[in-house]
Order: C-alpha cells, then structure tokens, then sequence
C-alpha cells in the first residue's frame, strides 16, 4: 500500500538543490500568496497532453520538447515569445511532414526559471557566492546582494508565467498557427541559409497539399487542425514551495494536479527515491518526466517508475535520457531492456544537451553540435536495436540568432561564441542549428518507419 499522500508531505523528506532563503516568514508570506493566485493551466489541458504521451509510448507519435535553458525576466518580451513559438512550429511542420509522424509539442516554457547547480557557491577571484540558480531566486549579477534568495521573485516568475501564456494560447489558437502562414513562419537571420532551403521546400509542398485540400472541400475555416495547434508547457519543478502552491484539486475527478504548467519533470540531481521531490510528484496526476543520466542504474529506475507510475499508465511518465553522445551506448539499452523485460509503459526521450557540455579554450561553456547529433543517431539506434519506440528529444533551444553552441551547417566557430552569447546558464541551439536538427531528426524517422517491418508487408501486400 502507497502512504497517505498530501501536497505537503514533501516536507517531511530530505531535499536537495534548494536556495537557502534567510527570511522563512518571508517565504512562507510568499507561498501563501501564491496559494490563492488563479491556476496557470488546467487539469483537463494536462488529461490531454497526457492521452497524447500514450500515443507516443505506443509509438504512433513524436514528442518534440524545448527552449530556453532558463528563462529569465529581463529577457521576456513578446518578440522573444512569438520567435520561440515561429522556430517551434517551424520543427513541428518539419516532422510532421517529412517525418511522417504526429508531433506533440510541449515547450520549456512559461515557468522553466530554476536551475540545479553543481556547486551551491561560485567562486570568483578569492570572492565565494551562493551559485546563481535562476531569475525565480536570485540575480546573476555576482555581488553579494544580488545572490541573495528572495521568495518574492517567485510572484514575478508567476506573474511572467501568466503572460507568456496568453500569449502562446492567442499565437496557438487565434491564426499565427494555420497552416497557410507556413511559408511567412521564417525568420529573417534563416534567410539564404541551408535550414531555409530545406524549410522553403517543405512550406512549397505543403501549400501545394492544401490547395488539392481546398478543391476537396476541406480548409482552415472548416477543420480546426489546419488553423491553430495544441502546445502545452513545461519545466523542471525544483522549488517544490512553489510547486505546491498551485497543487490544486481537480472538481471534475477529485485528483490533485500541478497547476504550473501541463508537464513537469524531476532532475537527474534530485530523483532520489526517498527524497522530497519524488514524494511530491508521485501525487499528482498531471504526465510527468525524469531525467536519466549516466549514474542511474535499471534496478533503481525501475524503483522510480514503479513510485512515480504505479498504475502502469501510458503517457504518464517520460524518461528522458541524457548520457552523452560516447556514454549512450554504455548506459541506454540496459535501461530499455529493463523496461521492456518488465512491461512498463513509458516514453523514451533523448536530451542530447546535458551530457555534451564542453568548455571551449576561449572559455565559453559550449556544445558541439556534432555531438548532439551524435547522440540523437544513438538513440535511434539503440531502440531500433532493441525494437522498442524513440518517442521523442528534449531541447534547449531559442528562437533567437545566438552563437552558444558550436558547429551546424551555418558553422558556429569556437571563436564566433563572444558575438552573441546570452544564456544566463546552459548553452542553446540557435534557430538555424534547431531547424537544422529537426530536418535530421525527420530524415531518420522516416527511414526507421520504412525499414519496419509492418511498412515493409503493407508495401508488398499493395
């Protein structure tokens, strides 16, 4: 029998990766506040992307999952937003038809502002700071008053979390979507580049697919899918204070659901089973996901998936796979057998970022975007080693022309890094490298879908 479970019970485990605030009634003014702030989504919008997760588990569709490694307040702004949302959509449109697969769409969007840190203090010089662990915390500036913590940045976070939204619900549902505006989706640094190419050849066959659409009676003004889009939001939910103030009962079904956003996962850092974070996850109904890198054993994962999706439901818990592109072949497919030997039912996805993080002699943190293809192609490998489904990648990406990562077609250079380098914390693909990868990530699709077997009868069959 699983123990009683509250939204408080977390508190009562040991916890790792949280800010040490100084003021405790602060913080808890604060979470109280945020208690009685409106839901930023809704239980039914996280039933949803949870029935489309089980399509993926079951191998009927791709899930396509990024953005910013951290967002970040000074940076939110509607353009921001919408470029994000355009170089989304243009990966969505790129997988879904050269792919030839149904794409879910879930963003590292509109509350993805805390980060885990390897150290709780950074050193500079022979000054020592509490480590800067994201806009809902602190400052990044490296003065001692800036790193403090302060609870009251968790009302900006929310605050910003809640316009994002409106905006990504109005671009999703109010026309930016529909298909028509396929080719106006390209933005303006893509131009003359090799992903614009490709891109542009794609939007061309694709009007030319609406317009034999049109003639047959079928057009955005009479079917739903060719004018808006689903897109759901997600992010790691680390501040579990802040997690559990939108913890709130769902009227219709009585469960609880986190109401910060459609997806949350568990970090590699903090999915110890007898820890707070797994306690708080494994109560609420909503799809969640867990990081699993290289130190995860298949007994130990098997335990977690076992606390976290005891009712062995499809759609609800994501592994989300960060190895490196030389470690995916050594740790991967011991999980998967695991997994398969015991019949679970979980979606399998690749975060090619994490575990391909390098320091470039010009001092920049960067990832080679070789090696994130690298172990993308790994991962599809491995699974069609193993027949089992790669349901889907994990990335942090922007929609902003950034030289963060080196390498893509469009080579960022070693020495390029200084130009635009912007993130606060982790290194992004910039639109061009994400495009880029989509297109990579298509091509393989379609080649494993027509190396099946099933593909393979229903050719000779016809």
């Amino acid at each position: 029998m699983a123990k009683a479970w509250s939204p408080d019970t977390w508190r009562s485990k040991p916890i790792l990766q949280v800010p040490n605030y100084p003021d405790s009634s602060a913080l808890d003014a604060v979470e109280g506040q945020l208690a009685t702030f409106p839901p930023l989504v809704f239980a039914g919008e996280a039933r949803n992307l949870k029935s489309q997760l089980a399509q993926v588990s079951n191998g009927e569709a791709f899930l396509l999952q990024g953005g910013d490694c951290a967002e970040s307040f000074g940076e939110h702004g509607p353009d921001n937003i919408r470029d994000f949302f355009r170089v989304f959509l243009q990966m969505a449109v790129v997988l879904t038809f050269a792919g030839g697969c149904p794409v879910v769409k879930v963003g590292r969007i509109a509350g993805q502002f805390a980060k885990p840190r390897s150290s709780d203090t950074e050193v500079q010089g022979d000054v020592e700071l509490p480590s800067y662990r994201g806009d809902i915390v602190n400052e990044i500036d490296f003065t001692k008053a800036a790193r403090v913590p302060d609870p009251t940045r968790m009302l900006k976070a929310y605050r910003q979390s809640a316009a994002t939204l409106n905006l990504l619900r109005a671009l999703a549902q109010g026309g930016y979507a529909n298909l028509n505006h396929v080719h106006q989706w390209n933005l303006g640094f893509l131009k003359d580049g090799p992903a614009e190419k490709h891109y542009e050849e794609i939007a061309d066959r694709i009007s030319e697919c609406l317009e034999f659409m049109a003639s047959c009676g079928l057009t955005p003004d009479n079917t739903p899918q060719l004018r808006s889009t689903e897109f759901f939001t997600s992010h790691e939910a680390l501040l579990l204070g802040y997690e559990q103030a939108f913890t709130r009962v769902d009227s219709t079904s009585g469960d609880w659901y986190a109401t910060s956003g459609h997806f949350v996962w568990i970090g590699d850092r903090t999915r110890q089973a007898d820890h707070a974070h797994l306690e708080w996850a494994r109560g609420i109904k909503n799809p969640i996901g867990m990081k699993c890198g290289p130190s995860l054993k298949a007994d130990d994962m098997l335990r977690l998936i076992d606390i976290l999706n005891p009712e062995n439901e499809a759609g609800r818990l994501t592994l989300i796979c960060r190895f490196g592109a030389d470690s995916a072949g050594d740790h991967l497919p011991a999980l998967i057998r695991a997994v398969e030997k015991e019949g679970k039912k979980v979606v399998w996805s690749c975060d090619p970022m994490h575990g391909n993080t390098i320091k470039a002699a010009t001092g920049y943190k960067t990832r080679p975007f070789d090696l994130i293809l690298q172990e993308v192609e790994s991962f599809f490998d491995i699974h069609r080693a193993e027949g089992t489904h790669p349901g889907g990648v994990h990335l942090e990406m922007t929609g902003q022309n950034v030289t963060e990562c080196i390498g893509g077609a469009r080579e960022v250079t070693e020495t390029d890094l200084s130009d635009r380098y912007h993130t606060f914390c982790d290194p992004r693909l910039n639109a061009d490298q994400a495009l880029e990868l989509a297109f990579l990530i298509a091509g393989r699709l379609k080649r494993d879908r027509s190396q099946a077997p099933d593909f393979e009868k229903s050719v000779s069959a016809g």
